[in-house]
């Protein structure tokens, strides 16, 4: 059976929006269990604000969350389509999941390990554990949804590590 055709920026946009909503949402009950609706993203929000400069906006939590808003559904929008398009490209290299596989494993570690070591400066307020909770809770939700609008997916994946290209 033939896949059906798919709009790989739609598709991407659609898995973006997945994954950064699911952070959202989880840093929105961590913050607010916490007795401080909010403080993630105004905190980063914050954090972004000073590293783009003066602006003319005013400093402000509204603005901090704003700004952290736009900036984490546009990155989650890019990883989104990256992650489509390796999709959309393993069914004619099953071997790319393979190394797209190995790639989140390393980069996922590293920023855990980045996290750690942050834990004693300014991102303390941020506990690693929570990190990781919604980084996997985001990554299980984004591969499930490239999963299940993909059926031959488990086939490719199972080529790609066996290592066959049939």
């Amino acid at each position: 059976m033939a896949e059906r055709h798919h709009n790989f920026l739609r598709e991407g946009i659609i898995t973006g929006f997945i994954g950064a909503t699911a952070i959202a949402l989880w840093f929105l009950i961590v913050d607010i269990a916490g007795g401080r609706p909010l403080y993630t993203p105004d905190f980063l929000g914050a954090g972004l604000v000073s590293v783009l400069g003066r602006t003319s906006m005013p400093d402000t939590m509204f603005v901090h969350v704003a700004a952290y808003t736009v900036f984490h559904y546009v990155a989650f929008v890019v990883v989104g389509v990256f992650l489509t398009v390796v999709v959309h490209q393993a069914a004619r290299t099953p071997g790319i999941l393979a190394g797209l596989l190995i790639a989140l494993v390393v980069m996922t570690m590293g920023f855990y390990m980045i996290a750690a070591a942050f834990t004693h400066s300014a991102l303390g307020g941020m506990a690693w554990p929570q990190i990781f909770v919604a980084n996997l809770i985001a990554a299980v939700l984004m591969l499930g949804y490239l999963w299940r609008t993909h059926p031959l997916l488990g086939g490719h994946l199972k080529r790609a590590l066996e290592g066959t290209d049939d």
